[in-house]
């Protein structure tokens, strides 16, 4: 039992402690979704807040404001995240020799991968979007978790993560992360702001998202460090000349 814990917490191995701080934080967004959910079934907790917040930005909405969410909310649709992953897949297929083939494949799983389980959750939620009398966008589709945001989350977590795995200077690092942060907090701001969503529809996403992120980065690292252990063994031939 000592030895399976020490391995888990070991840096590095195939199975290490970037095997467990995966499941730790998979673990921890599941539990704190489940919280938003519950809170979104019973209308209470954060979702208390839900119609205050989503009125107050619809009445104080503004220009230059309102051209500034419209953009991000452009930006991280379907159509925009589809460009953005194209362009960051290009990057990572030219740097397939620095184990950008491996990024290529979380990117790939993150992104439509998360997407396609934020439509899942809709369709089990079917919670109703927020109603104004002179809205600024009207949508069909169910509310929680928002689209957009788990969309710019999943995505901007790949490049942070990236980076963060990547990047030689703290400054850089900080840099990116803080950017990707940013993008995230601005397109889940839009979305209450344009009212197409509650703040516990983002905040649902975001946890989503890290969730999801949390799944499919620490599988593709897995399968890196695993592929390059077995590369590192010694070949028959090998261990007869030994």
């Amino acid at each position: 039992m000592v030895r399976f814990v020490e391995a888990r917490l070991t840096p590095g191995g195939e199975f290490g402690l970037h095997l467990t701080a995966g499941a730790a934080l998979m673990m921890a967004a599941v539990a704190a979704f489940g919280e938003v959910a519950e809170d979104v079934a019973e209308n209470d907790g954060v979702a208390a807040f839900d119609q205050h917040v989503s009125t107050w930005m619809h009445v104080n909405g503004q220009e230059p404001y309102t051209s500034i969410m419209w953009l991000f909310t452009h930006l991280h649709s379907v159509a925009g995240v589809c460009l953005l992953v194209a362009l960051a897949g290009a990057f990572f297929w030219r740097r397939a020799a620095l184990h950008g083939r491996y990024w290529l494949l979380a990117l790939v799983l993150s992104v439509p991968g998360g997407m396609l389980l934020n439509v899942v959750l809709k369709h089990i939620y079917q919670r109703a979007r927020p109603v104004f009398e002179e809205p600024l966008l009207t949508l069909a589709t169910y509310s929680f978790p928002s689209g957009h945001t788990v969309a710019a989350t999943l995505f901007w977590g790949v490049v942070a993560s990236y980076a963060v795995m990547t990047a030689q200077r703290w400054r850089v690092r900080c840099a990116v992360v803080a950017g990707a942060t940013l993008m995230v907090a601005l397109t889940g701001i839009s979305r209450i702001y344009l009212g197409a969503h509650y703040p516990s529809d983002v905040l649902g996403a975001m946890v989503e998202g890290c969730g999801w992120l949390a799944v499919c980065i620490t599988g593709c690292s897995t399968l890196r460090r695993r592929q390059a252990s077995r590369a590192a063994r010694p070949g028959p031939a090998d261990t007869r000349k030994g």
